[in-house]
């Protein structure tokens, strides 16, 4: 399954989300394939795509930024995916 992640910061959690991001590079747990990754130029918020069959799997790595970030997960279809569904 493919998703989309929204994520936003306040500007009070800036510094300390970079500083994570350039210890760890943000890189999803096993389980979890980071497609790409897009960032605002203002770096307040960005959206990421991933790939994993472990829902679990995208909630832990969720969990573990939720304390400097909102997050919007939204489950996506590709063209092919959604012309099935519309018939």
């Amino acid at each position: 399954m493919v998703f989309h992640i929204q994520y936003s910061l306040s500007t009070e959690h800036r510094d300390a989300s970079q500083a994570r991001f350039k210890e760890t590079g943000g890189l999803p747990p096993e389980g979890v394939t980071l497609k790409s990754r897009h960032h605002s130029i203002n770096g307040n918020k960005g959206f990421l795509i991933a790939e994993s069959s472990n829902i679990e799997a995208v909630g832990k790595w969720i969990q573990d930024w939720s304390d400097l970030m909102t997050f919007e997960v939204t489950p996506v279809l590709t063209d092919e995916q959604v012309s099935g569904v519309i018939g």
